[in-house]
């Protein structure tokens, strides 16, 4: 029996030393949460373990898969390391704000088996101006941008819009989009701000491992247009040209990490805007973990069966595969799908 502990940063008890977990990081983490752990629940030979904090209402998990309840901080943190311990693989889904992505992935590589980036890519990407620095360092198309400090003003100068978001963000929080340096603006946390470009926001997954990597079908990424920028949901497929324009980008990304030496396992995403053209085209985040796109790929997913009939693809199985220097053995239904935050999928009649 492979064991794997599935940690949800929101709904497994980070939250406990204050108040009840809530907003769209709750509801995005536990829709994560509930796929995954459904996924490795689905493998033969594979029990799941998942934390949850006892604030919360209940989620409905297969048979295959170890609730275990915490009531207070201090529990929370023996147990997380117990199970990293103890199990065969560890997946932390957390948001890099304050670093407790970063904090997670290390305390895993110090007792377990990590089935995710690395800490270093962790640390890298948890900073969205190294992040861009070293991208362009590479030789990619990143909107213009700097780094504000803590009681900066908004340039002047600045090509305006322009989009401020905090250096350790994660999804929409704290990002703002701005027509122009507003009078008496003050930056209140370390912020980068950037040039906004004008597109289709998509992204793109990619599943990594010894032997190679494997990108997934681009998602268009819906939007606000509150000046929040809150991520409300998504869908798939691109057109060919659009799609095409993605996995090059994300192709890109991906062997600037591999250069770097930075050893990229398991699932991690990268944020891109779609131009008027190919020359248009920028990358705008890595996210160093799991995504709520993977609520829509999931659904998208197609493999063979023993016997060589289709079946619904299972992409924690790929992650597996992949982590053991195989081949991830799938591919994608290209019928309209939308998805949304909550991690609900339903087909369309018509493609984008």
């Amino acid at each position: 029996m492979i064991d794997i502990f599935v940690f949800e940063f929101t709904s497994g008890g980070g939250l406990l030393c204050g108040g009840p977990p809530g907003g769209s990081l709750l509801v995005e983490g536990t829709a994560m949460l509930a796929a995954l752990a459904g996924d490795f629940a689905a493998i033969d030979g594979v029990a799941v373990h998942v934390l949850r904090d006892r604030r919360l209402p209940e989620l409905t998990f297969p048979p295959r898969c170890q609730v275990v309840e915490v009531d207070d901080a201090a529990q929370e943190q023996r147990t997380f390391r117990d199970l990293a311990a103890r199990c065969d693989w560890t997946v932390v889904i957390a948001p890099e704000i304050s670093g407790e992505l970063l904090k997670r992935c290390r305390a895993v590589e110090e007792c377990g088996r990590l089935l995710g980036p690395p800490s270093a890519l962790v640390e890298l990407a948890s900073d969205k101006h190294a992040t861009a620095m070293f991208l362009q360092a590479q030789g990619i198309r990143l909107p213009t941008g700097l780094r504000l400090a803590p009681g900066d003003q908004l340039p002047a100068g600045f090509s305006y819009p322009a989009v401020l978001k905090p250096l350790d963000g994660a999804g929409s929080q704290g990002i703002r989009t701005l027509a122009g340096p507003e009078v008496g603006f003050v930056v209140d946390r370390p912020s980068r701000l950037e040039k906004f470009c004008r597109g289709l926001p998509a992204s793109v997954a990619v599943l990594c491992g010894p032997g190679g990597h494997f990108v997934l079908l681009p998602c268009k990424q819906h939007i606000s247009t509150d000046g929040a920028c809150r991520w409300l949901g998504g869908r798939l497929p691109l057109s060919d040209d659009l799609q095409s324009r993605a996995v090059r980008l994300a192709e890109s990304v991906t062997a600037a990490i591999y250069r770097a030496e930075l050893a990229p396992l398991g699932y991690f995403g990268i944020d891109v805007v779609l131009g008027d053209s190919a020359d248009d085209d920028v990358v705008v985040e890595v996210n160093p973990r799991l995504t709520t796109s993977y609520v829509g790929l999931r659904a998208a997913a197609r493999q063979y069966d023993p016997r060589g009939a289709v079946r619904p693809g299972n992409l924690a199985e790929a992650m597996l595969r992949l982590a053991n220097g195989q081949e991830a053995a799938l591919w994608f239904d290209c019928e309209p799908l939308e998805f949304d935050a909550s991690g609900r999928a339903w087909r369309l009649q018509h493609r984008l």
